[in-house]
């Protein structure tokens, strides 16, 4: 007696070889996504808008403004607040940009090291 295996089974080496070329092709996808977000910039504002930081998806800090009024001798503290605060929103709203759009490309499966 022939053992029978359900429809669509029995064809492993063809299934096996779309998974990689669907794998490779994913692979690709990624790399010229995480190339083309390196090059975008982010614009981030803290402070009502007193301090704005620009960065690019290497999240490498490309410019930093500070409205004069945020500027006071007498606390210094809070402009440094204010800066901190501004590059861990920046590299939040990268991080976020990241995953969403990764998200497009692997159906929402978590690729571990990858972001």
């Amino acid at each position: 007696m022939k053992a029978r295996l359900p429809q669509g089974m029995g064809k492993g080496p063809q299934n096996v070889n779309d998974m990689i070329k669907q794998a490779q092709k994913m692979q690709s996808q990624i790399t010229e996504l995480q190339e083309e977000i390196e090059k975008r910039e982010f614009t981030t504002t803290v402070g009502g808008g007193t301090v704005e930081l620009t960065q690019n998806g290497k999240k490498e800090v490309l410019s930093l403004k500070i409205k004069p009024e945020v500027v006071d001798p007498e606390d210094i503290e809070m402009l440094e607040d204010l800066i901190i605060s501004a590059v861990n929103e920046g590299i939040k709203k990268i991080e976020e940009t990241m995953e969403a759009e990764m998200s497009k490309i692997t159906g929402g499966i978590s690729l571990p090291g990858l972001f």
